[in-house]
């Protein structure tokens, strides 16, 4: 193709008013650094991807085979295959108490991704005008998909000692006349930490007797090291204003598959169902049968679960107890989900942060990859994951102490 003089005079693109205040996603770009440098042939410890690094277990893998042998290369419904849904609904009603309303085929949509899943949800139920309490430091993409639905995501910050997860006082006194809904993510990305079922259950109680919408992002639950992670399906008093997200990616290892889900009531099932209908339509056909494989064969998933959950606990008390052993920066308990979040504010200053200046120098001069936390809200923080192998971890751990004491000491 020849450019002509007017191709190369052309008015250079401006975004539309959807997307000016869009950001990429921090975590998939430090992935991509640490890839490209790799490729480059540095040494790169990626510490920065949220991804398990356990292959998809082999039944799965089997299911989606013979699931393409069997035809499944077409299009179906928007919302999903209905054993799939089925299938979910019943394992959400293996979580609700006695006598609550039962979850039917009908409330769910599943998206391409958990990620899809929320976005729709937000989408949907949020507008210009919605103030929506994110409890802050959060995954990084919540920001931006309530941007995107033109509402306005309200950080609430928590305390150290509570895991930095905000409790109902505090998301009380953030609340205002235009306070529309609240996103919930326990086991949280960033940190790890967990709200405890009395917390949970207080946390919806406030949202119920407020009248807000309450999206809770539940894709880490499976990942738990100090006993179950509370799902809000266990906990509400009712769920005529509660969307329930989760998926397969995390507890699985299938984060290629890209299959997640949105339980919801009828009404937002459907509006979620005719948005999708208009972006994507249906999730990958052969990935719901690999998932559909996932949820309805436990005597083969639950062992692979327990197995990577139990190789996660391992290597988070292996951390911990680096941590333990000299000056450390101080860091949020870990009780699931696969991250440290590392307080790094007295080892680094830089225009956009701390974490922003010390994430440069890890991966610069040290060959670790870690997310800065001005991502999540946190610009003092760094995250980072121990979905790697043990070694790797570890060492990477040592490289950010030693880091941190050497900066620390120069200040």
């Amino acid at each position: 193709m020849t450019l002509t003089a007017a191709d190369a005079t052309a008015a250079p693109f401006v975004p539309s008013g959807n997307i000016t205040q869009l950001r990429e996603s921090a975590t998939i770009a430090a992935s991509a650094r640490a890839k490209a440098l790799r490729a480059q042939g540095r040494p790169i410890i990626d510490l920065g991807a949220g991804e398990p690094d356990f292959d998809t277990p082999a039944f799965i893998r089997d299911a989606a085979k013979a699931a393409l042998d069997a035809g499944a290369t077409r299009y179906t419904a928007t919302e999903g295959i209905l054993p799939l849904r089925e299938a979910i609904a019943s394992r959400a009603n293996a979580l609700l108490p006695a006598g609550a309303a039962p979850v039917a085929a009908g409330d769910i949509v599943v998206g391409n991704g958990t990620k899809q899943a929320l976005f729709n949800a937000c989408f949907v139920l949020f507008g210009p005008g919605d103030d929506v309490l994110v409890p802050t430091p959060a995954w990084v993409s919540y920001y931006e998909m309530l941007g995107l639905s033109r509402a306005n995501a309200v950080a609430v910050p928590g305390r150290l000692a509570d895991g930095l997860l905000p409790d109902v006082d505090a998301l009380a006194r953030a609340a205002t006349a235009r306070t529309r809904g609240l996103m919930l993510n326990s086991p949280c990305n960033p940190t790890g930490a967990v709200y405890g079922r009395d917390q949970l259950a207080g946390i919806l109680a406030l949202a119920a007797e407020r009248d807000w919408w309450v999206i809770s992002d539940e894709i880490y639950r499976r990942i738990a090291y100090d006993g179950p992670a509370a799902s809000a399906f266990e906990v509400a008093a009712q769920r005529d204003r509660l969307v329930v997200v989760d998926g397969v990616a995390k507890s699985y290892a299938m984060t290629g598959w890209r299959i997640g889900w949105a339980v919801a009531p009828r009404a937002v099932a459907q509006a979620i169902g005719n948005l999708q209908s208009h972006t994507t339509s249906n999730a990958a056909t052969v990935s719901q049968h690999a998932a559909l494989a996932a949820l309805t064969r436990p005597a083969e998933a639950e062992p692979a679960i327990a197995a990577m959950v139990a190789e996660f606990r391992a290597r988070r008390d292996a951390c911990l107890a680096l941590l333990a052993g000299g000056e450390s920066p101080p860091a949020v308990h870990p009780a699931g989900a696969f991250y440290l979040f590392l307080d790094v504010s007295a080892a680094a200053r830089g225009p956009d942060g701390a974490g922003a200046a010390f994430a440069a120098t890890m991966l610069e001069q040290h060959d670790v990859a870690v997310v800065a936390g001005n991502a999540f809200g946190a610009p003092g923080w760094v995250r980072m994951s121990y979905a790697a192998p043990t070694a790797d971890v570890l060492e990477g751990l040592r490289r950010i102490v030693s880091a941190w004491r050497t900066g620390r000491s120069s200040r």
